[in-house]
């Protein structure tokens, strides 16, 4: 596995490494850290080498890009060297970016298969986060290079359906092209039940603090509201290039003993966060990347039997309905508020749609669809160089 991301706080990459070794295989993950951690630990039986620490810091297109250059040849260093040692059968690289697929290039010439994941699609991903055309020549190269990394690759998975069919219409043939959500893995072991008396009521937002996800506007849409509900806090856990503007948001708008922002926390930890919420909240705008980007913590949260509130952007209007999630009008705080204020004050309806949810999330859970992902491997495996499975 290689991913330029914090592996410990990556659920979907976490989910295929522990099903791979829960069936036998041996999994290197070559990933990013935090400052301070091991270079390399065992975690639920995979091989952790973290070869690059990482600041949420980037504010410009260079810095973002000398980042994931270096993760990029740092990772096609370890992965030859480890190859070497004994040879992969599998590589399965995820995205972003596009090209760290060709960090396994050596591998792949000495027979290994190589997946490219794609978590993100990257030319809409990039034309949001630095505001960019799509009818510009950066929007343009970025899909050349997504058809080259496609092309390289012996297997493609878009991580939803809209995603999944833009791919196969301008980079991957259908038979190459397999659709994976990131499907929740809540094990029953996990599950306490609430066990917060505090008397507040506690709004939850777990995630990544992008612009396309819309965090600042779920803290104005709080704003609005916080009179009226006195009783109420709002809770946000993650990192992102936004950690700096929504400290000062909260700071202009009074709101430092009511709305409170977390960093990253290992997985197992937040989900028991997420449990002993009272709403959960994904705020994303409604922008071409934020208006098609999938969000797994919708189905964590119907797991954990907590009742949300989502955008009515395409993909969640793809998805979800009215029964299941309280629908509001993507990037309209006001909206936003009104649905806060209206769910706080009714219960019943809390409760209708968390009981909803649960009961539609039951086909949605990793454990019904991770069989697609493990006969994925061992097709590739079986049909690959004759590697002893590592």
């Amino acid at each position: 596995m290689v991913s330029y991301s914090d592996y410990e706080s990556d659920s979907r990459v976490r989910r295929y490494a522990e099903l791979l070794v829960n069936n036998g295989y041996r999994v290197d993950i070559f990933a990013i850290g935090q400052k301070g951690e091991k270079a390399r630990v065992v975690i639920g039986g995979c091989r952790v080498h973290r070869i690059q620490a990482r600041v949420y810091n980037e504010k410009s297109k260079a810095m973002y890009l000398l980042k994931l250059l270096l993760f990029f040849v740092r990772s096609a260093f370890f992965l030859t060297w480890e190859n070497f040692k004994e040879p992969y059968d599998v590589i399965h690289v995820h995205s972003v970016p596009d090209f760290q697929v060709f960090a396994a290039l050596v591998p792949k010439l000495m027979g290994s298969k190589v997946i490219l994941d794609i978590h993100d699609i990257v030319p809409e991903f990039y034309a949001s986060k630095f505001n960019v055309s799509m009818k510009s020549a950066t929007f343009k190269l970025l899909v050349a290079v997504e058809q080259m990394s496609v092309a390289f690759s012996d297997h493609v998975i878009a991580a939803n359906h809209i995603w999944g069919k833009r791919l196969r219409q301008r980079s991957a043939s259908t038979g190459k092209c397999t659709t994976l959500l990131n499907f929740p893995d809540v094990k029953a072991s996990q599950l306490r039940g609430k066990r917060r008396d505090d008397g507040r009521f506690v709004i939850l937002y777990p995630g990544t603090l992008n612009y396309h996800q819309g965090v600042d506007i779920a803290i104005r849409a709080f704003s609005r509201i916080k009179d009226e509900v006195p009783e109420a806090d709002f809770h946000v856990y993650g990192q992102g290039d936004q950690w700096d503007s929504l400290k000062k948001l909260v700071e202009d708008l009074g709101l430092q003993d009511r709305v409170f922002l977390r960093g990253l926390v290992p997985i197992d930890q937040i989900t028991s966060l997420m449990e002993n919420a009272d709403l959960g909240v994904v705020p994303k705008r409604k922008n071409g990347f934020g208006n098609e980007a999938f969000s797994t913590k919708i189905l964590e949260f119907m797991v954990l039997n907590v009742p949300l509130i989502i955008p009515d952007t395409t993909v969640d209007r793809l998805y979800f309905n009215d029964s299941v999630a309280q629908f509001f009008h993507a990037g309209d705080e006001n909206s936003l508020s009104e649905a806060m204020l209206g769910l706080i004050r009714n219960p019943v309806r809390r409760a209708t749609l968390a009981r909803n949810a649960s009961e539609f999330v039951k086909k949605y859970t990793w454990k019904v669809n991770q069989g697609s992902y493990l006969n994925l491997v061992q097709s590739l495996v079986h049909s690959g160089s004759g590697h002893s499975g590592h």
